[in-house]
């Protein structure tokens, strides 16, 4: 929306009456960390001004009531909720995030740049703003097999795409200590923009080799210790919440008086099921202030922190010239939001998007899972003596523990051993059909029985499955080939449940409520089958992703991370 700048200083200056008039608010100010009191004068949505107003073509009584700021996502991979771009605006929005930072780089790893066109498109007429930090690792590493290749020239492409802000997480950290050339030409290009981090565990002087490439942030941190250092040579550091990820507490202390402007709240990957039932960074804000955060300060870190970071200017704060993107709010402590406003626009009351989601122009991609032909003999995992590597899952975080583990050997063959919580691993590639499966261990879980399944195995997305058995491993992978994509639960040879995520093997073309809630039966059933974590499928997911510590499974096997190569 185009603005004349003669009309809007007319009604800043009181001369000409504004489009919409917010008056009696209790005003979040976060620049200077107060609330003020006051009417808000806007024109063709932006901000004219604060102040007396009086005048305006529709004008909303607060009655007291507090606005604040829309609030921003600083990183966020919107296909972690599994849920179709219009649908997560429905989501997000009803939920007072008005704008998303993201570098979509879960899709492009499966389609390429059609994912990125696909996505552009799609957000086009939603009431929400969507910052592209290109995908810098597609793939992530050289240890997995990807979808698409994503290069420095693609990247040159992309850079002159309207709204691409900067270079999305640099998740090949080896790839900068060791000087790799494909890795230094995309940060080459991106000099200039904001390049993010993602550099779990990087301390001394590899942590200073790592930030002198021009990388100043990191979502990554998981102890108070590791954020310290980081903040300390020079980084802004994402506090993260997400739904596999769980960040905040351990974090918070970090914000201080002194510190506070180089932190800010993301999520990361959030679920459609939290989305709807808890919130998105709304609900970040509302633990925060429960675990003893200031409101005012809360939402310093989740809206102009982020906004000033990535350079973004006229959001993330109430003042003149702003674009009227904010929330109503009865009170701050349980921060629960009334009113959304996007430029200008009440675009969600009473957490329910007030918007029509329309058809997008551009085809979505589908039918992206291939898989050589397998039979369950395939899926043996030879025994090399009686220990074995396994990875260890750590409740509520995405980094693991290498163990090793005395395993359970029948005819040659390590089997799944439900007393120790010891279950089979498999990642059977499904992009180009190459037959690649690797075999592994992992232990928490929790499984008594049956098997678990995605096409959701970050960052490659090959197909990933756990269980207690060959058979009903094989029957999972092939429930989720013939959905092209999707969630499964299997148990005693049949499929007990799933859901189809046609779009990447990611994404799924129905509506939130639906997707949310064949997703809460799904993890219901593992749930009944044993499994002890509240989303076994969100951490599954991550048990492929050859750039968190410490033991990973790809399609080419079994990685340690801390050495960045592949042991198994």
């Amino acid at each position: 929306m185009t603005v004349n700048l003669t009309d809007l200083i007319a009604v800043a200056k009181g001369d000409m009456p504004g489009d919409l008039l917010i008056s009696n608010a209790k005003i979040v100010n976060v620049f200077s960390g107060e609330i003020e009191t006051g009417n808000v004068v806007i024109y063709k949505g932006r901000i004219a001004g604060i102040g007396d107003y009086t005048k305006a073509g529709k004008i909303i009584d607060l009655e007291g009531k507090y606005l604040a700021p829309g609030l921003i996502n600083g990183h966020t991979h919107i296909e972690s909720s599994m849920l179709d771009i219009g649908q997560y605006a429905r989501a997000v929005v009803s939920r007072g995030t008005l704008a998303v930072i993201t570098d979509l780089h879960e899709l492009t790893n499966v389609c390429g740049l059609d994912a990125i066109r696909y996505i552009l498109d799609g957000v086009k007429k939603l009431p929400l703003d969507l910052f592209l930090m290109a995908p810098s690792c597609v793939p992530a590493t050289n240890m997995e097999t990807s979808g698409a290749d994503i290069t420095a020239q693609e990247l040159k492409q992309i850079l002159r795409r309207k709204n691409v802000i900067g270079l999305g997480e640099m998740m090949n950290f080896p790839g900068i200590m060791y000087r790799d050339g494909n890795v230094l030409d995309k940060i080459e290009l991106y000099q200039d923009k904001i390049i993010d981090g993602h550099s779990p565990g990087l301390s001394g002087k590899d942590l200073n080799a790592y930030i002198s490439a021009g990388i100043y942030s990191d979502h990554e941190c998981v102890s108070l210790h590791e954020a310290e250092e980081k903040l300390q040579r020079g980084m802004h550091i994402m506090i993260r919440e997400g739904s596999s990820e769980k960040n905040l507490k351990e974090l918070l202390p970090l914000v201080t008086d002194k510190t506070y402007k180089r932190c800010m709240f993301v999520v990361d990957d959030r679920s459609c099921s939290d989305l709807l039932n808890d919130g998105d960074i709304d609900a970040v804000v509302r633990k925060a202030i429960r675990l003893g955060l200031e409101p005012v300060r809360a939402i310093q870190l989740a809206t102009i922190n982020t906004a000033e970071y990535f350079g973004l200017k006229r959001i993330g704060a109430i003042a003149p010239g702003y674009m009227a993107n904010f929330i109503t709010l009865n009170n701050l402590s349980d921060f629960d939001i009334d009113m959304v406003f996007y430029k200008g626009k009440q675009v969600a009351g009473h957490g329910s998007a007030l918007f029509a989601i329309k058809p997008l122009r551009v085809s979505c991609p589908t039918h992206s899972v291939r898989i050589k032909p397998f039979k369950v003999a395939d899926l043996k995992l030879k025994a090399r003596g009686d220990d074995s590597l396994v990875i260890e899952i750590v409740p509520g975080q995405i980094v693991t523990k290498k163990t090793t583990a005395k395993v359970r050997i029948k005819d040659g063959y390590v089997c799944a051993d439900t007393e120790k919580d010891i279950l089979k691993l498999v990642v059977m590639e499904r992009h180009h059909a190459t037959g690649n499966i690797g075999k592994g261990l992992i232990k928490g879980l929790g499984l008594k029985k049956g098997a678990i399944a995605s096409s959701v195995g970050h960052d490659s997305h090959n197909v990933i499955a756990a269980g207690t058995n060959d058979e009903d491993l094989y029957i999972a992978i092939k429930e989720i080939e013939k959905l092209q994509g999707g969630l499964a639960v299997v148990a005693e040879g049949k499929v007990m449940g799933s859901l189809q995520l046609s779009i990447g093997g990611l994404m799924s073309l129905e509506p939130l409520e639906t997707v949310a809630g064949k997703l809460q039966e799904l993890k219901n059933m593992a749930a009944e089958l044993g499994a002890k974590l509240p989303d076994p499928f969100a951490t599954l997911s991550f048990m492929a992703l050859p750039v968190i510590p410490e033991l990973r499974l790809t399609d080419l096997g079994l990685v340690d991370v801390t050495q960045f190569k592949i042991v198994e």
